[in-house]
């Protein structure tokens, strides 16, 4: 079988596309950065632990791979890691790596909102990563997403958390979201590794966009009424809590991310990749189960 490296692979994403790449007939490698990291896929035959920035190490890890799907990424900064070495420098030094082994193809996960000169730096940086791979030698499949919900994962926790409460306060609740099912995105990503895959960028999401209290009214079964706040409030907030800590729970970069309107055409995309979009309902109705017994995946 084929091999695929995945980069990120301790991630909720990274986890999911190891368990359902062997169906798909690829043979994994996890590439993580931590002892912490590796043993979140402990049991997987072959984990690897490499600094994003080390291209010799990376080299040795892309070797023998046929594709790499690289899934590092970052909303907030923190822990050493900032927007451009998580986004810019390590996709620098994975493609570089990536050459040197002569790896067949790349598919990078990015974020919709992704503008070079952007004023938010989560989002210029992934634009830039992305550049990289454009401009590379090596055939690239761009796959920019919104919200991404999944059993067990921080977003759907945090979604799931506000939708069990009568009073839910977001900072502007009408900001557009348009999540999509993390088993969606597994589906993608492996179909965009195909050798007749699409090249370049294509923007893909869930089939339904609503303003975010919209969202969390839909998710709740206690009949939550959500507080809108002003945005401004939020930057402020922000901003305090960055005066008062080296490593704050909110940052500017991070509430700009989250308060992006996603609102998108996701038709072609999937149908470029032949894939099928789970709708909104079915989404939350899975993200609501209880989680299966540990060392089980659900897909």
């Amino acid at each position: 079988m084929p091999t695929l490296l995945v980069t990120g692979a301790n991630g909720h994403l990274g986890r999911r596309l190891l368990a359902a790449s062997g169906e798909a007939s690829w043979t994994t490698r996890a590439i993580v950065r931590s002892e912490r990291a590796a043993a979140q896929v402990a049991g997987h035959p072959d984990v690897r632990i490499v600094d994003y920035g080390d291209i010799a190490g990376l080299t040795d890890a892309c070797a023998n791979c046929d594709a790499i799907v690289h899934l590092v990424g970052i909303i907030k900064e923190g822990g050493g890691a900032t927007y451009r070495s998580a986004h810019v420098e390590a996709t620098q030094a994975l493609l570089e790596a990536a050459t040197n082994a002569a790896v067949k193809r790349i598919v990078y996960l990015s974020i919709l909102g992704a503008q070079e000169g952007s004023r938010n730096r989560c989002l210029a940086t992934k634009a830039l990563a992305e550049s990289l791979l454009a401009r590379g030698p090596i055939p690239s499949l761009v796959l920019r997403v919104p919200m991404v919900l999944g059993e067990g994962d921080y977003a759907a926790a945090s979604l799931l958390g506000n939708a069990r409460k009568r009073t839910a306060l977001t900072f502007r609740g009408e900001s557009m979201e348009q999540p999509i099912y993390a088993g969606d995105v597994v589906d993608a990503v492996l179909a965009g590794l195909a050798t007749d895959a699409p090249t370049g960028v294509l923007e893909l999401a869930g089939p339904q966009a609503l303003p975010r209290s919209d969202l969390i009214a839909v998710a709740s079964a206690v009949g939550t009424r959500t507080v809108s706040l002003p945005l401004a409030l939020g930057y402020g907030v922000a901003a305090l809590l960055g005066a008062l800590s080296p490593n704050p729970p909110l940052t500017a970069d991070m509430l700009g991310v989250l308060d992006h309107d996603d609102d998108i055409d996701p038709e072609p995309a999937a149908n470029a990749l032949g894939i099928r979009l789970t709708g909104l309902t079915e989404t939350l109705a899975r993200i609501a189960l209880p989680l299966p017994p540990k060392g089980m995946h659900r897909l």
